[in-house]
This record gives C-alpha cells, structure tokens and sequence, in this order.
C-alpha cells in the first residue's frame, strides 16, 4: 500500500511519487501473445513479451525428416524470427532450454547450436534428454531473452 506522505519535504515527496509512477507502470506492463495455437493440440503463445522480457516457448523442427542438425537448424531459425518480432535478437538471450531424444546425437546439434549462438553473449543452457511428443521429432528448444 502506498505510504502517507504526509510530514515529508516537498521534494522527497516528489521523489517518491515519480518512484511510485514507476514501479505502477512496470506492474501493469501490457503482454504481446505472438502467434497463439488453435486447433486441438495444447493451447498456447509462441512467443509472449511482457515488457523488456520475451518467452520463446518450446519449439520443434517443421520438417520432421531432417536430421537432428536439420531439424535444430530449422527451430533456431524459428527463434530468430520470434525474437526479431519481439524487437531482440539472439545476442540478448538470457536462458536456454533443450531437450534431445538421444544423446548420441548431441555432438551434431551442439555443432549446429554454437555456430548460431552469439560467442559474446551466450545464455545459460541446460539439454537433457528426453522423449518428446512425436517420435520423429529429435530436438526441442525454448529460450528467453531481453530487449
């Protein structure tokens, strides 16, 4: 709740409503939803921007016959273009999450990972194996970033 300024300098209480102005405005920051689901499978946003933030969410290969370097090729062309709709890019990544189905093949996606992520500003990661939703799929990422 906000306190009483009552008893304060003019200028503290000045102070204090321009802090006030701020963190009200950072509160009720507007959420951009880019490219929602429809149809049967799990609701939900692509991409959601919430202020300075952006939330890419957990995204697969289009073409499931390629390889697992084709198909992490193909998501991180993915995230490339939600970023840039977002108004970031891949230099402003704060967090990586990937999951593989087989760990043979993580030589081959990481090849492919650290030749597109930006050698300055790399995220924190973490890859884990795991068995995703279609057995065709080999690789899923998710990552979050600033503007």
């Amino acid at each position: 709740p906000p306190r009483s300024t009552q008893g304060v300098s003019s200028a503290a209480s000045d102070v204090y409503k321009r802090q006030l102005k701020i963190l009200t405005r950072r509160y009720h920051m507007s959420v951009t939803r880019i490219e929602k689901t429809t149809g049967s499978g799990p609701k939900m946003s692509r991409c959601v921007v919430k202020g300075d933030m952006v939330y890419v969410a957990g995204l697969t290969a289009t073409d499931r016959s390629a390889d697992v370097a084709g198909q992490t090729q193909q998501i991180l062309d993915k995230i490339d273009g939600y970023l840039a709709e977002a108004g970031t890019d891949k230099s402003k990544l704060l967090q990586a999450n990937l999951w593989i189905t087989n760990m043979d093949n993580f030589a081959a996606m990481n090849a492919v990972w650290n030749a597109w992520v930006d050698p300055e500003n790399p995220p924190v990661r973490a890859c884990v194996r795991a068995d995703l939703a279609v057995p065709e799929l080999l690789v899923e990422i998710m990552v979050t970033a600033y503007k």
